[in-house]
Order: C-alpha cells, then sequence, then structure tokens
C-alpha cells in the first residue's frame, strides 16, 4: 500500500543525505530533513517526539559517527550514536509504523574474503567503528523484522562533502607524484546513486514490493585506492603514472582497514531493484560536478 506521508531524513546535512533530499524532491516526495542540530539521535525522548510530530512513511538514518579512527579511543561516544541512536529510531519507527533505511558500512565484515561479502555473510568487524555500526543493524533488524532496512555501503564519494575522490582531484594539482595504497580492494560508490536506491527502496517498501532486511548499496566491479586514483587522474587529463602503487603499512593508522570491501548485490533482484552500475561509469558522469565542488 502507498503512504502519502512525507519522508524524514536524519543527518541532513551530510553528503549522502543531501542526495536523498535531491531525489527526493526530484520524485516529489515531501520531505522533512533534520540535521544532528535538531535532533540528537542518541535522545530516545527526542527521537519519538520528533516521529510523533511529523509522521513520515520512511525515516532514512545518514546520521552516524563517522570518524573511523577516534572510534578506537572513543568506542562508548560512537556506539551512542552508532547502535543506540540506531535503536531509538527503530522504536521510533514501530510505535508510528513506520519503514526505517538504516545506512550501514562494510567495516562489520572483518575484509579477508576472497569473494564478494553476501548479504547473509557472517559479519566479524575488527575496529571499534565497525563494531558500532554492526550493533546498529542488530537493533534496526530486532526492532523492525517486517519494515527495517539496513543497506551496507563503502568507499562512498559526492560533491556534497568531503571524501577520497575530491581530496586526490585536490592533490593533483599541488602534487607531482602520489603514492597510493594498492592493497585494499572496494567498490567507489556514487552518492547519488546510493540516493536513488535508498528512495526506490524505500517506495519498494510502501508498495509491498521490497521485503525487509539487508542490502548491499554499493557500485558494481571493483579496484584498489590506487585504481581509482589513476582513474581520478585519467579523467583530469593528466598522467596516470604520476600515481604510484604502495602498501597499507605506508599509511598506518589506528583503526584497521578492511583488505577486501568487495560486497554482493543479490539481493536486489528481490525488490525488482537493479543493483547500483559499475564505478567507472558513475565516477565519469559525477565528475564534472566534483571537480566544480573541490574548485569553487
Amino acid at each position: 500500500m502507498s503512504d502519502t506521508r512525507s519522508w524524514l531524513v536524519t543527518g541532513a546535512g551530510g553528503m549522502l543525505a543531501q542526495d536523498v533530499l535531491a531525489r527526493l524532491a526530484t520524485a516529489g516526495v515531501p520531505a522533512v530533513a533534520v540535521t544532528r542540530t535538531d535532533l540528537d539521535i542518541t535522545d530516545p525522548a527526542a527521537v519519538r517526539a520528533v516521529l510523533a510530530e511529523h509522521r513520515p512513511a520512511v525515516v532514512v538514518n545518514c546520521a552516524a559517527w563517522t570518524a573511523v579512527d577516534d572510534a578506537e579511543t572513543r568506542e562508548a561516544d560512537a556506539l551512542r550514536i552508532n547502535g543506540d541512536g540506531a535503536r531509538h529510531l527503530a522504536e521510533a519507527c514501530r510505535e508510528q509504523a513506520a519503514v526505517l533505511l538504516h545506512v550501514s558500512t562494510d567495516y562489520v565484515f572483518p575484509g579477508d574474503a576472497e569473494k564478494p561479502y553476501a548479504e547473509d555473510a557472517a559479519t566479524g568487524p575488527r575496529s571499534a567503528y565497525g563494531r558500532t555500526k554492526l550493533a546498529g543493524e542488530q537493533a534496526v533488524l530486532s526492532t523492525l523484522p517486517g519494515s527495517g532496512f539496513v543497506v551496507r555501503t563503502a568507499w562512498l564519494y559526492g560533491a556534497g562533502g568531503g571524501n577520497f575522490v575530491r581530496t586526490m582531484i585536490k592533490l593533483e594539482g599541488v602534487k607531482d607524484t602520489l603514492d597510493v595504497v594498492d592493497d585494499q580492494r572496494g567498490q567507489p560508490t556514487w552518492t547519488v546513486d546510493l540516493a536513488d536506491r535508498l528512495v526506490r527502496l524505500g517506495r519498494g517498501a510502501l508498495a509491498g514490493t521490497a521485503p525487509a532486511g539487508v542490502y548491499h548499496g554499493t557500485s558494481g566491479g571493483e579496484t584498489t585506492w590506487f585504481g581509482l586514483t589513476r582513474e581520478i587522474f585519467r579523467l583530469l587529463g593528466t598522467d596516470p603514472a604520476r600515481v604510484r602503487p604502495t602498501t597499507s603499512e605506508a599509511f598506518v593508522r589506528p583503526a584497521p582497514r578492511p583488505a577486501y570491501s568487495v560486497l554482493g548485490h543479490d539481493r536486489w533482484a528481490a525488490a525488482g531493484i537493479e543493483p547500483i552500475r559499475d564505478w567507472p561509469e558513475a565516477l565519469t558522469e559525477a565528475f564534472p560536478a566534483l571537480v566544480a565542488a573541490e574548485r569553487s
């Protein structure tokens, strides 16, 4: 059954949420944008009040603690947002009979696979960030077994915020050469493409054509950060050989990065929605806006 109520998007100031809101506007779907200033999702009373006021048909949760390295020493703080916050939203959605689309991450997996992780593959996060995001997934799925959707994504880039692609565009203009990690594999994913799938998934949920559960919202294909950067340089019209491969040991960080973040996309067929296109095609289309945003 369709629902004429508005949608509510949390974390509305973020890169992904901006594109979700733009996609909803294009589709003529009324939406309420809620920033972290408007709503502290760690406050259950505040969450209930906001959802009771707006009575959304769908909540898209883009609010998250995304400082991966900081979470290693502040796991409790990250858990309050990524775990408890997701649970508060799920409980409020249950009260309002709303669908919840919760954005999660590849970090819930250990990153040691040799083939794409299926939606039902065993999880095993190796970082505090991954553990807190897994807690949020579990809260959503257990609280909303029939109307909770977890959409895992990875390697996001877009015009609406800082990200790896925009950083490489900037560095191309100031560095003669760049050493980039070539032993981490993943799927660069444009926020515009993910926003489209989130909106289609929410509409499918309301129409009864999209089963609740876990979906993987990443681009098709795979590459490394090195391979991605070489493609960025190619699109900039400069020599990709200026990008040199290196290993993760050259860039040691507090939180371990998954060596293999490639996700499978079989579940989309159950919802009648095609998976996101291959990453080079998306990057090519996104590139003019990315360059404009970085150089403005």
